[in-house]
């Protein structure tokens, strides 16, 4: 095998897989290699559905060996440290690599330690996250018959930050359906002052919320599971402004503890939980003051190497973290380097922070949050075509394009280097 590639990706996820497709779509001579150690590639926006029970886990994943794109070499390896100076990486197998521009797009782990007790409750019990195993989360939402139920999510960057609120939307409305709603309180509790920042979609979901009778939580940051009591308990970090002497109420069992931490019981909990980089990165040079890479937000080369990239999960961007948002980030890396491969300037600035979240409020029902750097609500025009004129409002049309749409322009278009 080659020790030099003249681009290197760190990474076989959405960001990794469709950045290398689109170069070997603009010109298969280029020599690309994907450095990514796991056998499965997983569609994990779907994870929402099945821990709903209205999608099949198997149906969100295909062997990588079918993803990684025709033209590309698949060192199946880890990538485990930066030599930026020297135009290298190393990795767990092969030794040292080098390249002449480096794409890193590892994503992003769970840091379940930031969470006391949760390494020990996750996806145990009533302890459940689509993030990690979205089957267990449906067996818990089919075996519950009243109480508590909490959604949660921690004062870190996540992936998709809508999707701990999606998955009590649809728990809200599965209750419902089954009669349970009236003997369940749902509760959603959330770092964060308000359920979504752009307000033509926060307004949506607070009418969600209000059909469902859901208790919202703000300023609630989650630090310790007790799984053999049932109780979670949440730091209350309201700015002084804003911070109520005593926020609990309304909640059966909820209370101020002594040492000043809020307890609430719960009979189901779903969590996000808390992410970081991963170690090889956060402990490389090429990280910003947050653990995360440090990368201009419009170009999205790398602050200090000229030949490095970054985008996706990974990269220190003020935007959601979503796959949609690899969309529009990959065409100007791409352009970059091509650029700069031609001899001239990585002069594109063109990404504008465009990130995308679908946020299902029902079985049947979705919000498609679109926005940019500035917050500005920016829905594609192309909905218009699937005659949605305002989507910061439910529609069923929006479901459709969730639940069947999305999964095959990922697996047919997205993956394999088309524009969408």
């Amino acid at each position: 095998m080659s020790t030099h590639y003249q681009i290197l990706i760190i990474g076989g996820g959405t960001a990794g897989i469709m950045t290398a497709a689109q170069f070997l779509e603009k010109d298969k001579s280029l020599q690309v290699a994907i450095v990514e150690p796991a056998d499965t590639h997983y569609y994990q926006p779907a994870w929402t559905l099945v821990g709903a029970g209205t999608y099949e886990y198997e149906k969100t994943a295909k062997p990588m060996k079918e993803v990684i794109p025709e033209g590309a070499t698949w060192i199946r390896d880890y990538a485990t440290a930066f030599d930026p100076d020297n135009n290298k990486i190393s990795t767990e197998k092969n030794g040292d690599l080098s390249y002449d521009y480096l794409v890193v797009a590892p994503g992003l782990v769970m840091d379940y330690d930031k969470i006391e007790g949760l390494r020990e409750a996750i996806d145990k019990g009533v302890v459940c996250s689509n993030y990690t195993d979205p089957e267990h989360t449906w067996e818990v939402l089919k075996n519950f018959k009243g109480g508590n139920a909490v959604f949660t999510q921690p004062a870190t960057p996540i992936k998709c930050g809508g999707a701990p609120q999606k998955i009590a939307y649809l728990a809200a409305d599965y209750l419902r359906k089954n009669n349970l709603l009236d003997k369940s309180e749902v509760i959603f509790a959330t770092p964060g002052s308000v359920i979504f920042g752009i307000k033509p979609v926060r307004e949506t979901l607070e009418k969600v919320m209000a059909r469902y009778d859901m208790k919202f939580k703000p300023f609630y940051s989650p630090v310790k599971i007790d799984a053999d009591r049932n109780i979670v308990y949440f730091d209350y970090v309201a700015p002084e402004d804003k911070k109520e002497k005593d926020p609990t109420g309304g909640i059966k069992g909820e209370k101020l503890t002594d040492d000043g931490l809020i307890a609430m019981p719960f009979d189901m909990l779903h969590l996000a939980p808390p992410q970081k980089a991963p170690d090889f990165v956060r402990n490389s040079p090429l990280v910003n003051k947050d653990g995360w890479l440090d990368v201009d937000i419009h170009s999205l080369q790398h602050n200090t190497y000229d030949n490095i990239f970054g985008l996706g999960d990974v990269a220190g961007l003020p935007t959601a973290k979503t796959g949609a948002a690899v969309r529009k980030q990959a065409p100007v890396v791409i352009d970059n380097i091509l650029k700069m491969i031609a001899e001239k300037r990585a002069d594109n600035k063109g990404y504008n922070g465009y990130s995308s979240c679908p946020l299902v409020t029902a079985y049947g029902r979705m919000v498609l949050a679109e926005f940019d750097y500035e917050g500005n609500f920016t829905p594609d025009p192309k909905l218009k075509q699937m005659l949605i004129s305002d989507s910061s409002k439910e529609h069923w049309r929006l479901w459709i394009l969730k639940k069947y749409m999305l999964p095959y322009l990922y697996w047919n278009k997205m993956l394999k280097g088309k524009n969408v």
